[in-house]
């Protein structure tokens, strides 16, 4: 089981910024390992989670950094499963990054990432947008994980588009002209792996992902916590999500899903996981192991 990097020394009363959903270059993030553990010290958080979907690249620097600049870290992930031809991200946290089994499911998650965004480029040259995902593809061969923001970002190089808010708005979210649904796992497929490496799952940003009524069947094969704060929510989605937890008896986590993306306006630890739910998150584990 992976071990926690001992956290800063915190003023009494104050439990410090936790932040425990953010994205590096291994991902989708626009931000370095290095970049990302250094931004973090300068905004004052104390308790971080890089949450790379589908790799665990950045986790051993991160890791190393943090414990240098006495920030608590946990290692973390983003894994994509489908439910009923929905997206559904599934956040994992304390898994072992070097579990053979996980690795090698995360490999074959990121190939096919690479086939979708082949595929999307495909619908892109159709409408007459080529883009040239070469360089993208090349990235996941590295161990980096690929996605609809790069094709987004390639867009906006190309032309395109102004931003990738706008190549989302207007070509790649759902339902629109260059959109390829995704294939992959079961959610309950994800639980099982994340709990396999030694870790526990969380529905990432549920307000988003809109299957509310699905949440107490996907606690009965294993969700053990909603990801309640969240920079998309309102203060309404919040409170909906705690009382959901509450209700299931499940578990709370949160962050500012941070990309360092200009196009979505979201700060570094804008989002800050009130340290009770921390505390009870690394009590489970501890009690898990």
């Amino acid at each position: 089981m992976p071990r926690l990097l001992p956290a800063a020394p915190v003023q009494s009363g104050d439990p410090g910024l936790i932040d425990l959903h953010l994205h590096t270059t291994a991902s989708d993030g626009r931000l370095s390992p290095e970049q990302l553990v250094a931004a973090a010290a300068a905004a004052g958080l104390t308790t971080i989670a890089v949450t790379d979907h589908d790799t665990v690249e950045a986790t051993a620097v991160v890791a190393r950094l943090c414990c240098e600049r006495g920030i608590e870290a946990a290692p973390g992930i983003e894994m994509s499963a489908v439910a009923n031809g929905r997206d559904v991200h599934v956040l994992g946290y304390f898994v072992d990054p070097a579990a053979p089994t996980f690795l090698a499911f995360l490999k074959k998650q990121r190939i096919q990432r690479v086939a979708r965004v082949e595929a999307i480029a495909a619908r892109l040259e159709t409408l007459g947008m080529p883009v040239d995902v070469a360089p993208i593809a090349e990235r996941a061969r590295a161990g980096s994980s690929v996605g609809r923001p790069h094709i987004a970002r390639a867009l906006v190089d190309a032309g395109y588009a102004a931003n990738t808010r706008e190549a989302f708005e207007r070509w790649l979210g759902e339902g629109l002209p260059a959109f390829v649904p995704r294939t992959g796992v079961s959610p309950a497929d994800a639980f099982h792996v994340i709990h396999a490496a030694g870790g526990l799952a969380s529905l990432a940003h549920p307000g988003r992902t809109a299957i509310d009524a699905q949440i107490p069947q996907l606690r009965d094969q294993g969700l053990d916590a909603l990801e309640a704060y969240h920079s998309d929510h309102s203060p309404e989605e919040v409170d909906t999500y705690l009382r959901m937890a509450f209700d299931l008896g499940i578990l709370v986590t949160g962050g500012s899903d941070y990309h360092a993306d200009p196009a979505r306006e979201v700060s570094l630890g804008a989002v800050s996981l009130p340290a009770p739910h921390w505390e009870r998150l690394v009590a489970h584990r501890a009690k898990a192991s």
